[in-house]
């Protein structure tokens, strides 16, 4: 899943960052109201973190406006400040969810996943499609009563991103978009080469390709 966090704290988001990546996140950051505000109506997030206090506007502000541009990616709200009007505003805002600082980052990854389950109509941290089960929080993979795989990061983000609407088709550039942060992109070759593990685990035939299109997850596939 592709995040963007808006934070103007260095130490913090450097932190944050290593953290969520090994959670299965990739991440783009942005230190000012500016840059949030074009991020996230430029780009497609399954979440965003957003800091209130930013060196040049307010998070609330921010938030408003995504949401004026119909920018509905689900947004938990990091801030110091802890006064229950505050979070009576950023809810009214457009907020999901709300976490005052200091905070336990396991905390901060539970709810992060807690909202997006929401916004995807799903209610567990596994993402079930045919007879693949994916755990979210273990990053591992089970088709029906086989064995369980680990999976790497980036297999993670892949599969998770397939499997999260099984029969639609992504194109490489909506994977990388997902798999990636803006600033690390590689080349769509890398795509190709994570297919091809990934086929190792669920079969040839689970991934479809569909040429000059991009890949399919197939539920029903044996």
């Amino acid at each position: 899943m592709r995040l963007l966090l808006v934070e103007d704290d260095y130490l913090l988001t450097n932190g944050l960052s290593a953290q969520l990546e090994k959670a299965g996140f990739s991440l783009d950051t942005a230190r000012t109201a500016r840059e949030a505000r074009h991020l996230g109506q430029q780009e497609s997030y399954r979440a965003g973190i957003l800091d209130l206090g930013l060196p040049d506007g307010n998070g609330l502000d921010v938030l408003k406006q995504w949401r004026t541009h119909k920018v509905s990616f689900p947004v938990l709200i990091l801030t110091a400040r802890g006064d229950w009007q505050d979070k009576v505003n950023g809810l009214k805002a457009g907020a999901d969810d709300y976490l005052a600082k200091p905070f336990q980052t396991e905390e901060l990854i539970a709810r992060l996943h807690a909202i997006v389950r929401r916004s995807e109509g799903r209610i567990m941290d596994t993402l079930t499609a045919g007879r693949f089960e994916l755990d979210e929080n273990r990053q591992t993979l089970r088709a029906g009563d086989e064995t369980e795989h680990s999976l790497t990061g980036t297999e993670f983000r892949l599969l998770r991103c397939l499997m999260s609407r099984p029969g639609q088709v992504f194109s490489k550039e909506q994977l990388l978009d997902q798999l990636y942060s803006i600033d690390d992109i590689p080349s769509e070759n890398v795509i190709e080469a994570y297919v091809r593990r990934l086929r190792k685990l669920v079969g040839p035939d689970t991934i479809k390709t569909r040429r000059g299109q991009g890949y399919l997850f197939d539920a029903d596939s044996r």
